[in-house]
């Protein structure tokens, strides 16, 4: 019985041996679970970068909400820099900062005040005189037109005409809907004025409380450098509306000769518009200046506004090309060129703002590192002066003279030997 079994259970045996499945290959990295583990710098580094991004798009919307508040406190420490030198003369007399800071400011808006006082009786009487006597401006201007283009227009069709037009009604129901935005605009400029004078205030009266907390901070090699910086930053504000005060009052004077000549009335105020607003307001300064003494000679005569709008022009040039370069570069302390590139700069980056104060932020930077700028003697070379070397040869004008003198002796040598 024992070898018929053994067969038989080798054969009952033997499809198990064979339908075992063979082992895989054993795992290069020591386990399946450990190979697919997530590194344990890689959520650090995650939650990192989602931090950054984060606080990256908040500082930037925080930068464009508030920039209108930055530039205002820029110009607010201009401002306060400008009226430093009388603030602290005052205050070196025995007066207390607080109150010599609220007299020069008080003593401005008395100024401002009545100027814009006396330029609004004059525009009121000059708006009421125009509006009389605009039946006779357009009685010559039709009595013109039927003289030189022989039309037969009469102002009675002119005035129905305007009266149903369809552009005088649109005109007068976007007046309407703008009269809210305008008065907004009023509203925020106020705000911005205040908010300009209070920080600016604060500057002044505070000025060497500031500078105590800005050098508290800082070590006392650093002091030093802080304190001389804002020493030569008032210098150089001052000395830039000294050098605007006097274009100005050079710009009325001219401005006042030439509309007393003509006969325009409110000469005196007229001058005193134009020297302050075309220096003290950028970039559209001048054409406001300008507009209101061209409105003024149009009510006595149209040539009159013409010729207003000829030396406007042309006393724009001469100031511009002659006059600011020289006052600036002996008030500031700064080349021509470098005032009117940072203007230019000045007015790509923020705009008006940046042209009413690039000039004295450049003079004081110029001024600061010029102090570490090591500088040395210029050798002697004619090339310094703008003459040319020895060894170069001659000059265009030289060379053109030795050739025209080689022609010359070749010509007459010919004739003598022909004859």
């Amino acid at each position: 019985m024992a070898p018929t079994d053994e067969p038989g259970q080798t054969a009952r045996n033997a499809p198990l041996h064979d339908t075992t499945p063979p082992a895989g290959p054993p795992p290069a990295d020591g386990g399946g679970a450990q190979g697919v583990r997530m590194p344990r710098w890689l959520p650090r580094a995650m939650v990192l970068a989602l931090a950054l991004v984060a606080a990256f798009q908040l500082g930037t919307w925080a930068f464009h909400q508030l920039i209108g508040l930055l530039l205002n406190v820029l110009i607010a420490f201009f401002l306060a820099l400008a009226v430093e030198p009388a603030v602290s003369r005052m205050a070196a007399r025995g007066m207390r900062r607080g109150f010599a800071t609220f007299l020069v400011f008080f003593g401005l808006l008395i100024a401002v005040a009545g100027f814009f006082t006396l330029l609004g009786s004059m525009l009121a009487g000059q708006i009421i005189k125009m509006i009389e006597g605009f039946p006779e401006y357009l009685d010559s201007v039709i009595h013109w037109i039927n003289t030189t283009f022989h039309t037969e227009l009469r102002r009675v069709d002119i005035q129905e005409g305007l009266l149903h037009s369809d552009w005088l009604r649109k005109y007068a129901q976007n007046s309407a809907a703008g009269v809210l935005d305008v008065s907004t605009q009023v509203l925020g400029g106020l705000f911005q004025l205040l908010t300009i004078a209070l920080f600016s205030f604060y500057f002044a009266a505070d000025g060497p409380r500031l500078r105590r907390a800005l050098c508290s901070v800082l070590p006392p090699a650093k002091q030093a450098e802080v304190l001389r910086a804002w020493e030569i930053a008032v210098d150089k504000t001052g000395g830039y509306l000294y050098s605007r005060g006097l274009m100005a009052l050079i710009s009325g004077v001219a401005h006042y000769v030439l509309l007393q000549a003509l006969g325009i009335p409110y000469a005196p105020v007229l001058a005193v518009w134009v020297g302050v607003v075309s220096q003290f307001i950028p970039t559209i300064g001048t054409y406001l200046a300008g507009a209101l003494p061209m409105l003024i000679a149009f009510t006595v005569s149209p040539l009159y506004a013409l010729w207003v709008l000829i030396f406007v022009v042309v006393y724009q040039q001469f100031e511009n090309y002659m006059l600011q370069p020289k006052l600036t570069s002996k008030t500031v302390d700064i080349h021509p060129a470098v005032a009117f590139g940072s203007v230019i700069a000045g007015t790509a980056l923020l705009g008006a703002i940046g042209a009413l104060i690039s000039i004295p932020a450049v003079a004081t930077l110029q001024a600061f590192l010029g102090a570490y700028v090591k500088r040395y003697d210029v050798t002697d070379d004619p090339r310094v002066h703008g003459h040319r070397g020895r060894g170069e040869g001659p000059g265009p004008l030289a060379r053109v003279q030795q050739l025209w003198a080689r022609a010359h002796n070749g010509r007459r040598g010919s004739r003598d030997g022909s004859g």
